[in-house]
């Protein structure tokens, strides 16, 4: 799925208006000072609690929210003596509100794909939100037209970085992607955010619930060209499909139409390079750089 909540801005809300974001990046503060006062690097409290290096840096920047079970583990780790355990309260509370932080006409498929067995994305311009780095994101914000504010811009980076802790869920989603090559080609952000996310492909598409393919040039045509979707599996329901061009979504539940949709991305993903072949592209794209 293409760039998702590029056009998240409809209909606008007083920018956290609840104040979560603030708990979040307080919170964020205080597990890099009880970091560094371990003697820690990012890199190793990720390996103590089991998560990634980047998760680690997004909530100490407070981009990204610190889950119970992060904070349990964080708080034996750190020794912290209970301080982060103490805000777990605290923070499930926050994390109900902040489920409403998406427009009406988002919300439907965000709850949708936030409890999905299965997401399977085709993207042909846009990154789609959910493989997207911090950065590219940012940049992203900064470019829209009508221009977004400083608070704004920041805060639709927290929403679709949220979004991505769905990688973190365990039992797991399974996830499959097929982007066009010439997505991969379009330096966003300048040449150091292109490799970020493009580094980002690789670290998303080496998880074992991921399947990563791209579209290369040398195929020609094929059955998806006409635009983005997303098909989704959503717990205990029958598969449905997204569509969404310049703030015009459509969910799609009709069966025969949800068929049409998994038929052409059937199609494509047999076009597409296999996973392998697409990390070597990929891998290939950044040695020459």
């Amino acid at each position: 799925m293409n760039d998702l909540s590029d056009r998240e801005e409809q209909p606008e809300r007083p920018v956290e208006v609840d104040g979560t974001a603030y708990l979040f990046k307080a919170l964020g503060r205080i597990i890099k000072v009880l970091r560094e006062r371990a003697g820690l690097q990012q890199k190793e409290l990720a390996g103590l609690v089991h998560v990634g290096e980047d998760l680690v840096s997004s909530i100490e920047r407070g981009v990204r929210t610190p889950q119970p079970d992060f904070l349990e583990n964080a708080d034996r780790v750190l020794e912290a003596g209970g301080v982060l355990r103490a805000a777990i309260p605290d923070v499930r509370e926050a994390l109900k509100r902040a489920r409403t932080r998406h427009p009406d006409w988002f919300r439907d498929y965000a709850k949708a794909e936030a409890e999905a067995n299965a997401l399977h994305y085709y993207a042909h311009q846009g990154v789609p939100g959910m493989l997207q780095t911090e950065n590219h994101a940012r940049a992203i914000f900064t470019r829209r037209r009508p221009l977004l504010s400083e608070a704004t811009i920041e805060k639709r980076v927290a929403d679709r970085l949220a979004r991505q802790e769905i990688f973190d869920r365990w039992p797991s989603p399974t996830f499959s992607f097929v982007l066009d090559h010439g997505l991969l080609m379009r330096a966003v952000g300048g040449p150091a955010v292109h490799e970020e996310q493009l580094r980002r492909f690789l670290d998303i598409g080496r998880l074992r619930t991921v399947e990563l393919q791209v579209m290369p040039f040398d195929r020609g045509e094929h059955p998806a060209m006409e635009g983005m979707f997303t098909l989704l599996s959503p717990k205990g329901r029958q598969q449905v499909a997204y569509t969404e061009t310049y703030n015009h979504p459509n969910l799609i539940t009709d069966p025969e139409q949800v068929r049409i949709y998994a038929e052409r991305y059937g199609i494509i993903r047999a076009q597409a390079l296999t996973p392998d072949e697409s990390l070597n592209l990929i891998e290939k794209m950044l040695g020459e750089r």
